[in-house]
């Protein structure tokens, strides 16, 4: 029998659950400190007429996200115009010298790699073969619930454990198909969606460049904070409520079980079961007793490893510069940048800059002829000792000198009409991220599928946990994942079924959808 549930955040895992939730005849009330929805899946605006996302700009796998609107009934397309972008990226390497445009076409790849990496292209058959494999072994593990030890003797489990290499770093992986470093950098960068180094990430990682390379990656046009906004509105045309401008203080528990919330304002909301969404550790540390979490003390939860941090310039420019939607330009040492990063916790003379340009795809972002440029630049969460208010000038004037040099952005900082800076310390403090690491707790073998806080929170009852803080992970596929399996962990207690049981029946591997699917 469905019940009255509390959603804590309305970031993309907080509004998918509440999505799935409502449609399915629970009474859902969503609280949200800020005055929008959607995290750091939102949008703000500079210079009044400039649209920027405030965190994602990659959209991988959108057949997840198809099958979340058609869960509750829904055509992703009446809501959202998602458009493919090829080539997939622009890579940047030798201070400018050289560029590589990966694409998941085969026979351009081939001729991409042929030009610029010659006789590599055997090697990139052998990793799509190799890890479409691994794919089609892996993804079953990261829709399924992982909140039992037994749960690693599941048939999915056993049939995938041959291909999660945990005794291999992803570049480990990624050199068996690339001798070339910066062929290897250019299939294991995307470690930096976890905040990890590509130098200790799991060689179980290496499907994220995979299904890059298959199944692409996508643009919503307006901005990814689309999704969210389409969510926040299906979600209250069933029945759901979202609090805006409603922090929490306190999630409230009584003999083992959790029994709803106390507001900031002191009123306190009864409710059969809580979804929190918030960063873990924040959540943990701020909003849980710590008698009531043992197994996260205060102590225990500093002993955690978590992902890097990131530094960010939001660019409202009055030219629109002729290159690709995503470009990412490495360091010339790219090992010792990363290590200053993940080992060292010091900023690096010579970092590596990712530029996102989407008004070459959107024109909807910006002035004709102007546009939104995205700069972001992995940096060392709050846990080191940077001086972000003495050091983020400097670190601007780096940041756009690479820009300049090796972006082909030659006279960037002369077309600058506005301008947002944010660094660690706002992640940290305004957005509430543990440490100001963006993206969540790291993703070592310690702290993966059984290991990583349990989707039905393991604390005490009534508890359930979406985002990139609980299983399987940070990501926006993934933390749509995290949300489908809570929110199905509540309806096989209480006796409910899934109104559209998409998740079985695997549609999209039919090609009946208006995504190309992977090849396994």
């Amino acid at each position: 029998m469905a019940g009255r549930v509390a959603v804590v955040g309305a970031g993309p895992g907080g509004l998918t659950a509440a999505m799935l939730l409502s449609h399915h005849g629970y009474e859902v009330d969503v609280y949200e400190k800020e005055n929008w929805v959607g995290g750091r899946t939102s949008s703000f605006t500079v210079a009044d007429w400039y649209t920027f996302d405030l965190g994602p700009t990659f959209l991988m796998m959108p057949f997840i996200l198809e099958e979340m609107f058609a869960m509750v009934g829904r055509d992703v397309n009446d809501y959202l115009e998602i458009k493919n972008i090829d080539p997939l990226y622009r890579l940047v390497f030798d201070d400018g010298e050289k560029e590589f445009y990966p694409t998941r076409d085969r026979d351009a790849m081939h001729r991409e790699l042929n030009e610029k990496f010659p006789g590599s292209a055997e090697g990139y058959d052998r990793f799509r073969k190799k890890e479409g494999v691994k794919y089609e072994k892996l993804l079953p593990c990261l829709q399924s619930p992982y909140d039992r030890f037994t749960d690693f003797f599941k048939g999915d489990f056993i049939r995938a454990l041959p291909t999660l290499d945990p005794h291999v770093s992803l570049i480990q992986r990624l050199s068996k198909y690339f001798p070339d470093p910066d062929l290897q950098v250019a299939f294991t960068f995307q470690a930096k969606y976890l905040g990890m180094s590509p130098w200790e990430c799991p060689g179980g990682f290496s499907i994220i460049s995979y299904i890059e390379h298959t199944a692409g990656i996508w643009h919503v046009m307006g901005g990814l904070n689309r999704i969210t906004k389409a969510m926040a509105e299906i979600a209250e045309e069933q029945g759901g409520r979202i609090h805006l401008n409603t922090p929490v203080k306190k999630v409230n528990v009584e003999g083992g079980r959790c029994v709803g919330l106390t507001l900031d304002s002191g009123d306190v909301a009864h409710h059969d079961d809580v979804v929190l969404n918030p960063d873990f550790g924040y959540a943990m540390k701020h909003l849980v007793d710590e008698a009531d979490r043992p197994k996260y003390t205060d102590a225990k939860l500093a002993r955690k490893k978590y992902s890097c941090s990131t530094f960010m310039l939001y660019l409202a420019l009055d030219t629109l510069y002729d290159i690709p939607h995503h470009n990412i330009l490495f360091a010339d040492d790219y090992k010792r940048n990363v290590d200053e990063i993940s080992l060292y916790g010091r900023l690096s003379e010579d970092p590596s800059v990712y530029v996102h340009n989407p008004s070459i795809t959107d024109p909807s972002l910006a002035p004709e002829g102007h546009s939104a440029l995205y700069v972001l630049a992995p940096v060392a969460n709050t846990a080191g000792d940077i001086d972000w208010e003495n050091e983020k000038a400097q670190f601007r004037e780096r940041v756009l000198d690479t820009m300049e040099r090796r972006g082909g952005m030659d006279d960037l900082r002369s077309h600058i009409v506005g301008e947002r800076m944010l660094t660690p310390p706002y992640w940290r403090d305004t957005v509430h991220c543990y440490n100001g690491a963006t993206f969540n707790l790291a993703h070592n073998i310690g702290q993966m599928l059984y290991f990583r806080p349990h989707n039905r929170f393991e604390q005490f009852d009534n508890c359930y946990l979406v985002g990139g803080g609980t299983h399987p992970g940070s990501g926006l596929p993934t933390i749509f994942e995290s949300a489908r399996i809570s929110a199905g962990m509540m309806l096989k207690r209480d006796g409910l079924e899934w109104k559209h049981p998409i998740a079985e029946s695997k549609s999209y591997l039919t090609g009946d959808t208006a995504f190309p699917q992977l090849e396994t």
